[in-house]
C-alpha cells in the first residue's frame, strides 16, 4: 500500500522556471522555490512536483533529458536541489520531482553513442531498425541523421528518442524482447537515477509517459507493468517511503502495475474534463458541472469515476487537479466563483489533491506564441503573480528578458492583492485546505459515497460521517436529508439546514458534520 504520508498529502505543482525567479535572469530556479516555501505550506500545501528541473536543451521544456544526474544550469546546481529538499523536510513537506521515463533528448550521451556506426554498450540501448530505409512497423521514427544506417523509434517529438525496454511482442527482427540484455540494462539505469535522487533527499517521482516504456504491449499493457513492478521492488526495499506517481491516466492498470497515485486526466470529453473542461469542441455547448447554469451533469463525472473508485480504493489513489502545465487553467472559462465550488469540490473528494501553482488566485490562461514545445499548453506556463511590482513581483530582470510575459491585465490577479481580501479565492483555497487538514474523513483514504446526484438537485457525498453539498447553479436548491445532529461547519455561499431539508443557495457548498 501507498506511503503513509501520502493520506494526508496535498501537493503544489510547480513549473520551475515560472515560479520565482532570484537571480534577475528572467527564469525562474531552485532558490526560488524554496524561498517561498512558507507561502505554499501556508496555502495548506505539504507536498510539491516540480515539473523537469535536470539538464536539458529545452526543446520540450525539459521533457527531454541530457542528463538525469545533473540540475540545469537556469535553475541553479544539484547543490540547491539537494538544500531544497533539506529545507522542505525541516518543515514537514515532501518534493517529488518529474522523471521522464520513456525517452531522453537527442542530445544525452546514451543516444550519441547509440547513432555510431560501431557497436557498443548503448547501441541496443534505444529502438532502432535495421537498415535506414527500413519503417518502425506503425511506430513514430527518424532517419537519416545518424551514422548509423538505421531508423530510431521516437517517443513523442522528434527530439525525444525512445529508450529500449523491449517489445512484448516480436514481430520484426530488429526489435528486441523485454529480456534481452540490452532492455534490461535499460531499466537498471532507470533504477539508477532513481537511487540519485532519493539518496539526496527526494522523496519520489511523478513519471512523465508512464505507459509508453514496453512497446508492442498488450491493452493491459502486461510488460510495461512488468518493468514498474521490478522497480516497485527495488523502492520497497531500499526507499520504502518513496512514492510513484503516474500520468497513464488509467488508475486500474497504473495502481495494479506498482504505482502509489495516478492522476485522472483531461482527457477529451471524458468525465474529469466534463467539471471544468467541456468545451474542446467548438462546436459543441460547454455544459461544464461548474460554470453556473450551463446544464451540467456530475454523473457523467462520476460514471468512470465511480468505477475507478471502487475498483482501486484498497490499493492506491486517484488524483484530481485543479490544472497541470497541459491543461488550460480553470480561469480560462470560470468566473472565480466558480472556482471556488469547483475547487471546494476537487479539494475534498478522495484521493491526493494536486493544486497547479498559481490556480489559487485564479491565474488567467494567456494566448501566447509556443515556448519549448509548448503550443497552446504554453498560455498555462507564464509567471507566477505575486505582487503589483516588475514583472509582477516574479522577477527583477528586465521585462524582455522573461521566460515568458506576465499577464499584462490592469485586473491581473495577483497573491498580494488576494491576501487583503477575506472574500478572495486565495482565501478560500487557505480555508478549505486547512479544513481538509483538521477533518481526517476529507483526507486521501476517507470513505466515499453518493448521496445524491440527480440532475437539477444538488450533488451530495459523503466522507466518512461528514456530508457535503454543492450547488453550481443560481436557482436556490434543497433536499431532504438524513442528517441527524450534524451541523453546517463550512460554507461557500448561503446553506442551511432546517427540520431534516438542506437548502443551498446560489452557487454554493457546504458541510456537515
Amino acid at each position: 500500500m501507498s506511503a503513509q504520508w501520502l493520506k494526508d498529502a496535498v501537493f503544489y505543482e510547480i513549473y520551475p522556471q515560472s515560479f520565482y525567479d532570484t537571480n534577475g535572469d528572467g527564469i525562474g530556479d531552485l532558490n526560488g522555490i524554496t524561498e517561498k516555501l512558507d507561502y505554499i505550506k501556508g496555502l495548506g500545501c505539504n507536498a510539491l512536483w516540480i515539473n523537469p528541473c535536470f539538464d536539458s536543451p529545452f526543446k520540450d521544456a525539459g521533457y527531454d533529458v541530457r542528463d538525469y544526474k545533473k540540475v540545469a544550469e537556469r535553475y541553479g546546481t544539484n547543490e540547491d536541489l539537494y538544500r531544497l529538499f533539506r529545507t522542505a523536510h525541516q518543515k514537514g513537506m515532501h518534493v517529488v520531482l518529474d522523471l521522464v521515463a520513456g525517452h531522453t533528448s537527442e542530445e544525452h550521451e546514451w543516444f550519441r553513442e547509440s547513432q555510431k556506426a560501431e557497436k557498443n554498450e548503448f547501441s541496443d540501448r534505444y529502438i532502432w531498425t535495421n537498415f535506414c530505409f527500413e519503417p518502425a512497423d506503425g511506430l513514430n521514427y527518424v532517419a537519416g541523421e545518424s551514422e548509423r544506417s538505421a531508423a530510431y523509434v521516437l517517443n513523442f517529438f522528434k527530439c525525444q528518442p525512445a529508450l529500449n525496454y523491449g517489445f512484448y511482442r516480436v514481430n520484426r527482427p530488429w526489435q528486441k524482447p523485454m529480456e534481452h540484455p540490452a532492455a534490461i540494462a535499460t531499466r537498471e539505469a532507470l533504477k539508477d537515477v532513481m537511487r540519485f535522487w532519493l539518496s539526496h533527499g527526494c522523496d519520489g517521482f511523478r513519471v512523465d509517459m508512464a505507459a509508453s516504456l514496453v512497446k508492442n504491449d498488450d491493452d493491459q499493457k502486461t510488460g510495461t507493468s512488468a518493468v514498474w513492478h521490478d522497480v516497485r521492488r527495488m523502492l520497497e526495499l531500499e526507499f520504502p517511503d518513496a512514492v510513484m506517481i503516474s500520468e497513464w491516466a488509467d488508475p486500474p492498470q497504473a495502481l495494479r502495475a506498482g504505482f502509489d497515485i495516478d492522476f485522472y486526466l483531461n482527457n477529451r470529453y471524458n468525465g474529469y474534463s466534463t467539471l471544468l473542461r467541456d468545451y474542446d469542441d467548438p462546436e459543441r455547448e460547454d455544459h461544464s458541472y461548474f460554470k453556473k447554469d450551463a446544464g451540467g451533469n456530475i454523473n457523467r463525472f462520476l460514471d468512470t469515476y465511480l468505477r475507478w473508485y471502487e475498483d482501486t480504493k484498497e490499493i492506491g489513489y486517484i488524483s484530481l487537479i485543479t490544472c497541470n502545465h497541459d491543461t488550460r487553467r480553470p480561469a480560462y472559462t470560470l468566473t472565480e466563483d466558480e472556482l471556488k465550488l469547483a475547487y471546494a469540490f476537487l479539494f475534498t473528494m478522495p484521493g491526493v489533491p494536486f493544486l497547479y501553482y498559481g490556480d489559487e488566485i485564479g491565474m488567467k490562461y494567456q494566448e501566447i506564441p509556443t515556448k519549448e514545445g509548448g503550443y497552446f499548453r504554453t498560455g498555462s506556463r507564464t509567471p507566477m503573480q505575486w505582487d503589483s511590482n516588475e514583472n509582477l513581483g516574479f522577477s527583477t530582470g528586465d521585462k524582455e528578458d522573461l521566460y515568458l510575459p506576465v499577464d499584462p491585465s490592469p485586473d491581473a490577479p495577483t497573491v498580494a492583492s488576494q491576501e487583503s481580501d477575506p472574500s478572495s479565492l486565495l482565501h478560500t483555497v487557505r480555508e478549505i485546505l486547512a479544513l481538509r487538514g483538521r477533518e481526517k474523513e476529507l483526507q486521501a483514504d476517507g470513505a466515499f459515497s453518493v448521496i445524491c446526484s440527480e440532475p437539477g438537485r444538488p450533488f451530495v457525498y459523503r466522507r466518512g460521517d461528514l456530508i457535503l453539498a454543492v450547488n453550481p447553479d443560481s436557482a436556490e436548491k434543497s433536499l431532504p436529508i438524513a442528517a441527524g445532529n450534524r451541523k453546517i461547519i463550512y460554507k461557500i455561499g448561503k446553506a442551511s439546514l432546517e427540520n431534516g431539508l438542506l437548502k443551498l443557495g446560489t452557487q454554493s457548498f457546504t458541510v456537515l458534520k
